[in-house]
């Protein structure tokens, strides 16, 4: 069975690949190409440290898995790397033989190595000795005594020395590595502009160029930058009370930067016996290496310097606020009149604070509820709740700290919420919280019911990521999904057997109904009519849900999956010729969760946070809602078809996993579908 499916962290790799070839776009503005270089190898650092950090853990027996044995782990942290070496080529090609003539052509140079001209070469020895030099500590390496810690994701420049006027072999050569100051000092350093041009240079650069100061008595023989990935994964006792998991999260984040090396990376120029040299320094396992170029950590590229203020940049929807919802329209009216739907980034993530707000001020709001899984620093999602609360509200909270790279913060916030007056739960027992839900419950002055609401989304209740993000925000006032959601936090507060009966919800009844629905359209088919489902999300991964879309592609059933990360399903097999794979990677991270269902012409549409994985459909508590309002289904149906009719930024991912364009010429269509969209939406709200 396991060749029916993709292995889930190669078909990773696909992905971020296919965000690496934006970076060769040259329709695209110079450094919105540079920047999909910045994410494709921020993407990459995450993967090793959590990942392939894995894998490892079982390949070396520290940890056992039901999914694989060690030899199966060591086998997949090979082709890991083999892949990785590969997409390392292609990534060189774009950036050396596209970005950088591209910089070039627009005036900027980028300067590549020790070479520097002339009316550059004074102000950098000065630069170098007034603003890098003091920040340097160069650290002699031995073979016997390691007397340095290679820390996470830091740059390191490796320097072999060779000692002036020794003529013994053993005492002559020195090595020393030296930790890049960039917390310091910028790691783009611009020089001085000489006619049109302006000029760039990295900081290791620099420091390449004035070793001499650094070393004398010394000639250098070679210098290379390193560094080091550690296992960033934390290991939470999922069966820890509530103060143990916060005691556990306190305790293991700090121990996050001296994790296990799961990944050495080196400049691919460096001589195999300085290279030997290092790996027995640092007990590197070869295993452990990854070649890189002579620039590393490229996700610094984000930050690069952009001197020549004529260069175009990428004009980016900007998030619309609704003509409905003006500022003498109340929400919470609104809502009481039709179902509501955001779709960010395209319309403002204002709209959800005012609708907080109206909750602040409301005098019949009795009680606020929200889940949390990465808040944003200085929130105003937070601030408003915690108004709320000042304001005689009672509001609850769910805060999972299980949330990885944001545990620290989520307690940090938990902590002010909690000193707000705000009620908090915390992470539970055996389970992660995914959902992204929001109440309110509003009572009269004699204790009976009003209009509540309720509000069900894909994406986090963060105003900054609502930037980048495209997710979708759903508003009602169905007593019944109402109903459902209160049920859905009493759960979180311990409750047993919960009913839920409109809203689906992981290990209640999502799991049923998805067999259902996937049932009926599978009947269609065999009764001659039309079988349609179109499911778009994160990740494809969970065995049985695959399964039964290879069942329904067998019976004739149409099936369109749009994904834009991890797939496991493989398209193009006799089981399942009727499944095409379109996977979307442009300006906005697609992260919206949508399935349609065709229903025999009376589709049902549903939203929530789930994708397709194991541990969302049996280990999280999640939540979708079918979709009611018909307008509102006849705007997502809109999105799904813009997004499959999208040739510019869409490709199938093929049996190989490679990405094949709908087009011959993707740059000369038409439909970008997330502007496509955008432009539908700004129609709308005329």
């Amino acid at each position: 069975m396991q060749n029916r499916y993709f292995k889930r962290d190669i078909s990773w790799l696909s992905f971020n690949y296919r965000v690496l070839l934006e970076a060769s776009d040259d329709t695209l503005p110079l450094y919105e190409r540079i920047n999909f270089i910045s994410i494709y190898s921020s993407n990459l650092e995450e993967f090793y440290k959590i990942r392939v950090a894995d894998h490892k853990a079982v390949a070396s027996g520290v940890v056992t898995s039901e999914d694989e044995t060690k030899e199966q782990a060591r086998d997949l942290v090979e082709a890991i790397n083999k892949e990785v070496n590969r997409q390392m080529e292609m990534r060189i090609k774009i950036y050396e033989q596209s970005i950088l003539p591209a910089l070039k052509k627009n005036h900027i140079i980028f300067y590549q190595s020790r070479t520097v001209e002339a009316p550059h070469q004074e102000y950098i020895r000065r630069f170098f000795r007034e603003e890098i030099l003091p920040y340097l500590s160069p650290v002699p390496v031995t073979k016997d005594k390691v007397v340095s810690f290679l820390r996470d994701n830091r740059l390191y420049l490796a320097v072999r020395l060779l000692r002036k006027g020794e003529t013994d072999p053993h005492n002559r050569v020195r090595h020393f590595v030296m930790k890049l100051p960039y917390s310091k000092v910028p790691r783009f350093i611009q020089l001085p502009k000489i006619g049109k041009n302006y000029y760039i240079m990295f900081i290791e650069d620099i420091i390449k160029a004035n070793l001499d100061i650094i070393f004398p008595g010394y000639d250098v023989d070679c210098s290379y930058c390193i560094k080091i990935s550690r296992d960033a994964d934390i290991y939470i006792d999922d069966a820890a009370n509530t103060n143990e998991i916060i005691e556990q999260v306190k305790k293991k984040v700090k121990k996050r930067k001296i994790g296990d090396v799961c990944r050495f990376v080196y400049d691919r120029a460096m001589p195999h016996d300085f290279l030997s040299y290092l790996m027995d320094a640092y007990h590197i396992d070869k295993s452990e290496l990854v070649p890189g170029d002579k620039h590393l950590n490229l996700e610094d590229l984000r930050s690069l310097p952009n001197p020549n203020k004529h260069l175009p940049q990428q004009k980016k929807p900007q998030p619309m606020k609704l003509h409905c919802l003006d500022e003498r329209e109340s929400i919470f009216n609104y809502v009481a009149r039709r179902d509501l739907l955001l779709c960010y980034p395209y319309h403002s993530f204002d709209h959800f604070i005012h609708f907080l707000y109206e909750a602040v001020h409301d005098p019949t709001v009795r009680e606020i509820m929200v889940t949390q899984y990465r808040v944003a620093e200085n929130s105003a999602v937070i601030n408003t709740l915690i108004a709320a609360a000042q304001n005689g509200k009672k509001v609850t909270v769910f805060v999972e700290l299980k949330a990885r790279f944001d545990e620290e913060n989520n307690l940090a916030t938990a902590e002010m919420m909690k000193a707000a007056g705000i009620n908090i739960i915390f992470s539970i027992p055996k389970l992660k919280v995914h959902a992204k839900v929001a109440l309110v419950l509003r009572r009269d002055e004699q204790g009976h019911k009003l209009t509540s609401y309720a509000y069900v989304s894909t994406g986090n209740f963060n105003e900054k990521t609502a930037l980048i993000y495209a997710d979708l925000g759903l508003f009602t006032c169905n007593p019944v999904i109402v109903n459902d959601l209160h049920n859905l936090f009493r759960t979180l507060r311990g409750k047993k057997n919960p009913v839920f009966h409109r809203l689906l919800v992981p290990r209640f009844n999502l799991i049923d109904k998805l067999n259902k629905l996937i049932e009926h359209e599978m009947d269609l088919a065999k009764a001659g009519k039309e079988g349609r489902i179109i499911l778009k999300m994160n990740a494809l991964q969970d065995p049985a849900m695959i399964e039964r879309l290879y069942e329904a592609s067998q019976a004739g059933v149409q099936i369109d999956l749009i994904v834009r990360g991890i797939c496991c399903l493989k398209p193009n097999q006799p089981y399942s010729k009727n499944i095409r794979i379109t996977r979307i990677v442009d300006s906005f991270l697609e992260h919206s969760r949508v399935w349609y269902f065709g229903n025999n012409g009376r589709p049902k549409l549903f939203l929530g946070s789930p994708d397709f994985m194991r541990r969302n459909l049996y280990r999280r508590i999640e939540a979708v809602t079918p979709v009611l309002d018909k307008d509102i289904k006849a705007l997502l149906i809109k999105m799904l078809h813009i997004q499959l009719a999208d040739k510019r930024k869409a490709s199938f991912v093929d049996e190989h996993l490679q990405h094949q364009w709908k087009s011959p010429n993707p740059q000369q269509e038409t439909i970008r579908s997330q502007y496509t969209f955008y432009d539908y939406l700004k129609d709308l709200n005329k």
